[in-house]
């Protein structure tokens, strides 16, 4: 098996007669690279852990309609409760789907800190409520509750399979940032055993998350990262954004420098390559992350504490 995106044929020409062809030539040439296939147990865990991410999205997509029905009832939950779905905005939800239209009533089921916006709760929730939108309300709890049985089965099948991989699952943890939705993530999408890949770069560049080379009469052309692996880019871009809210790090540290020069989106990038790396080295020679030992910094931080 190789990437489609490496056998393209020449455009205009293409034919299933043609592809074959090609594929052939290309294979007696030695010019076809075979994909990284991951053990059956790698598969499967990946198979699990993307179809998690999807129905998370679902879910995502299911709360959004709801939120939407509410706006068109003119009930504004969301500009003075920051988690609509949360203990209280759940409670009211659940409240309105049953019937109840005082605002006040409503405004009561407010738990926690919550409760000191009350006043605003009671305006927020005066709205034109008809059979309709609680019709629609309650389709949509309705698939939020399914879709929240689904993600607790396919969790459990998911610790299932890292048992295999407790000690690994640990090691990734230290690295910051990394939680241990992204190590799962790491897991599912390389495995463990990191001989599949020549070195570090080669995971990188299978990874979508290392600049292009294209250069032609000595001037230096587009160089952005190619597609990769969606699931695991996805995932290593969240676990830096995370990092760059870490305290005392290395990688927060390296955000910020690069931010500055040159933008967060490409510093979250270089940054995700970082934890791409480290994971790499962790889960080739079995040891924990080690902070870079970072001397300059060390010494301008001493200076500026003078």
């Amino acid at each position: 098996m190789v990437n489609a995106r490496h056998i393209k044929y020449v455009p205009g020409h293409k034919t299933d007669r043609n592809d074959s062809a090609w594929i052939a030539k290309l294979l007696l040439s030695g010019l076809l690279k075979g994909s990284f296939i991951p053990p059956q147990y790698t598969r499967e865990l990946r198979e699990l852990y993307r179809y998690k991410r999807k129905v998370i999205g679902q879910r995502s997509s299911e709360y959004n309609r709801l939120q939407n029905i509410l706006e068109t009832a003119n009930i504004k939950l969301s500009t003075v409760v920051s988690d609509v779905f949360g203990v209280s905005g759940w409670s009211m939800i659940t409240a309105i789907i049953e019937g109840e239209q005082d605002p006040m009533i409503l405004a009561n089921l407010a738990k926690g800190r919550l409760k000191i916006k009350k006043q605003e709760l009671i305006l927020a929730l005066e709205g034109h409520l008809n059979e309709h939108h609680r019709f629609m309300l309650s389709l949509s709890k309705t698939v939020i509750l399914q879709l929240n049985d689904l993600l607790g089965q396919v969790d459990n099948r998911i610790d299932q399979y890292l048992k295999k991989w407790e000690e690994e699952v640990k090691l990734l943890q230290t690295i910051p940032g990394v939680q241990k939705q992204t190590a799962t993530a790491i897991l599912a999408e390389i495995g463990t055993d990191m001989h599949a890949f020549p070195n570090q770069h080669h995971l990188a560049s299978w990874c979508g998350l290392c600049p292009g080379n294209n250069e032609s009469a000595g001037k230096k052309k587009s160089e952005r990262i190619n597609h990769g692996n969606r699931s695991l880019k996805t995932a290593l871009v969240e676990a830096a954004w995370a990092a760059a809210h870490t305290k005392d790090t290395y990688l927060k540290r390296k955000y910020y420098t690069l931010s500055i020069r040159r933008g967060k989106k490409r510093a979250l990038i270089a940054i995700s390559h970082k934890i791409l790396i480290a994971a790499y080295f962790i889960l080739k020679n079995r040891v924990p992350y080690m902070e870079p030992d970072n001397q300059e910094w060390l010494k301008k931080k001493a200076g500026a504490d003078k």
